[in-house]
């Protein structure tokens, strides 16, 4: 049985011509059907014996006893990750196509935002969903302690968008032995003053990169209470959950034969009308590393040396949502100069042409994040 992650060529050929005439015809596929229309150069024989092995390896399986294989999940990701070839001329294409069709009378970003979204579900079939900039580039103006009573503080924010926010917090055990209010008055004031010093104009996500084991050592003692501080300032500085989205394609898609079930449709519909928060941690978990420093599940990530950004993809059973399942996401940010802002995603069936949605995702968010850098 060939080892998933060491295919040798052969192996190769074969899963990959089985997944692109599966994509092509959304038919199982069958040795005599590979043998005729790929031209291998080995009997029906061997091809059976082939998709076998694969099969038990998990890349392929029957539907049905008397049918030909399909890809699994994993064998789309060996697919994607091992043998998929881009063709550098298709992202041109699609840039220059977008440039053709984005120009003329777009009065703001969202107005460029809703068509982009609309060209993009229209080239690929699938559903396209692109994310308003993000509002996690509030940045934090002014903190403030201020002591309330022996046990307890109030952490006063205020943003640069002039917001302000009240988070009471208890004292350590160490400042709460503190008999002299006044000095521990003064001690606060000094230390609101240092925080001010290292976090103003900071955004969330630079705060979570802060090495308190640098800060003066004159603050050692202050280090357990600056770590949790900084837990009760997380969910007041994290982007909202609410972020509006335009999404487009969703008749189109659903007419694939993978959503024949009505089940599924309904599930997929409720996702997309009124469960959209819960696609947020799908859309930027994948990118925790340019969001935020706080891994999530290691989600498998396309990194091609043809492509001039990461596209993330979730295959299938990658995806945590149960109404995701029968989907391939894919991924990549926008950005405004080097800060990611947004997310350009197709939501489509595991049974996708990768090598036509992946630039076009790509070259999507290269197009929004030149219209932000202009």
């Amino acid at each position: 049985m060939p080892n998933p992650l060491s295919l040798n060529e052969r192996y190769q050929n074969i899963l990959r011509a089985t997944i692109q005439h599966y994509i092509a015809t959304a038919e199982p596929v069958g040795s005599k059907t590979l043998v005729e229309e790929y031209k291998f150069s080995v009997s029906s024989a061997t091809i059976r014996n082939a998709l076998g092995q694969l099969e038990k390896a998990g890349l392929l399986y029957q539907p049905h006893v008397s049918a030909g294989r399909i890809p699994s999940d994993s064998g789309y990701r060996i697919y994607v990750d091992q043998l998929l070839t881009l063709n550098e001329s298709i992202s041109k294409s699609i840039r220059r196509s977008l440039q053709t069709k984005l120009q003329g009378n777009l009065w703001n970003f969202e107005s460029l935002l809703q068509r982009a979204t609309q060209i993009l579900a229209g080239l690929s079939g699938c559903i396209a969903l692109i994310t308003f900039p993000q509002t996690q580039t509030i940045k934090l103006r002014h903190l403030q302690l201020v002591l309330v009573s022996d046990k307890q503080v109030i952490i006063l924010l205020v943003t640069d968008h002039y917001q302000t926010h009240s988070i009471p917090m208890e004292l350590p055990a160490s400042l709460q032995s503190v008999e002299n209010t006044e000095i521990l008055d003064q001690e606060l004031q000094i230390l609101s003053n240092f925080l001010n010093s290292k976090l103003r104009d900071k955004h969330f996500a630079e705060l979570s990169h802060l090495n308190w084991q640098e800060l003066d050592q004159d603050f050692a003692c202050y280090t357990d209470f600056l770590q949790r501080l900084l837990q009760h300032i997380r969910p007041v500085l994290r982007p909202s959950d609410t972020t509006p989205m335009a999404i487009h394609g969703v008749a189109e898609m659903i007419r694939q034969p993978e959503f024949s079930q009505l089940e599924q449709v309904q599930m997929l519909l409720h996702l997309l009308e009124q469960e959209q928060e819960q696609l947020f941690p799908l859309i930027f978990d994948a990118h925790e590393g340019d969001l935020s420093p706080s891994a999530q599940d290691a989600t498998p990530r396309f990194n091609g040396d043809r492509l001039n950004a990461t596209v993330t993809l979730r295959i299938g059973s990658e995806n945590p949502l149960e109404s995701m399942r029968p989907c391939t996401l894919i991924s990549s940010l926008y950005r405004q100069g080097n800060r990611p802002v947004g997310s350009v995603n197709l939501i489509g069936p595991t049974r996708m042409v990768y090598e036509q949605v992946i630039p076009l995702v790509e070259s999507t968010a290269d197009y929004l994040s030149d219209a932000l850098s202009v």
